[in-house]
């Protein structure tokens, strides 16, 4: 356990953050599984509507460097990609 008052405080800080960290993850995770569920589904219009929350959710995560701007826009392209496809 930490010692000084600073540590103590960053302790807090990593704690809360990571909370959030964690949220925004499972959140990007959550709506990209959901798309590819529907678009496997054959429900293409009700997945082409989720796509600006996906965007939101997986720009809000690159933001906040929970994931790298890459991976952002490479999920980004990839969900598109499948929408074009089908």
């Amino acid at each position: 356990m930490p010692i000084t008052k600073s540590a103590k405080k960053a302790f807090r800080q990593s704690k809360k953050r990571n909370v959030q960290n964690t949220k925004r993850k499972e959140t990007y995770k959550k709506l990209v599984t959901r798309y590819r569920k529907l678009v496997v589904g054959k429900k293409i219009e009700d997945a082409q509507k989720m796509l600006p929350d996906i965007y939101q959710a997986l720009d809000k995560a690159a933001k906040t460097n929970v994931i790298a701007k890459n991976k952002a826009a490479r999920t980004k392209s990839r969900i598109a990609k499948l929408t074009a496809k089908k």
